[in-house]
């Protein structure tokens, strides 16, 4: 399973869900969550989220070791710092591995895969 890495405290990234609710209850009405479903709906959304639910994912993306090899080899020469990663990943969303488009979308379905020694 891929575990979702995010920096800052534990309390923090346990409360990855919280930006993306919105985003949730609009884009995937009518979804039964469980089983994957809410994380299924969501990374097939991941380009139409919300403005607060997009900087969780692009978070996921920018600081997570699960998107490291994304971000070196689509935005290879960009300058961190200055939001040029994120505009980067964000562009390049279609082009993204598999392992970090889930770990996008399980960030904003509130996914709790969070290991102590990850953060």
């Amino acid at each position: 399973m891929t575990t979702l890495l995010l920096s800052g405290s534990v309390a923090e990234a346990q409360q990855a869900g919280r930006p993306c609710a919105g985003d949730i209850k609009t884009l995937c009405a009518g979804i039964q969550p469980g089983e994957g479903r809410i994380k299924a709906c969501i990374e097939s959304h991941l380009t139409g989220l919300s403005p607060t639910c997009e900087d969780r994912v692009l978070t996921v993306a920018v600081t997570g070791k699960v998107c490291k090899t994304d971000v070196a080899k689509l935005c290879a020469g960009i300058v961190p710092g200055t939001g040029g990663i994120r505009a980067c990943i964000k562009s390049h969303m279609a082009e993204v591995s598999d392992s970090c488009r889930d770990a996008m979308s399980q960030a904003a379905a509130g996914k709790k895969l969070f290991r102590r020694g990850d953060l």
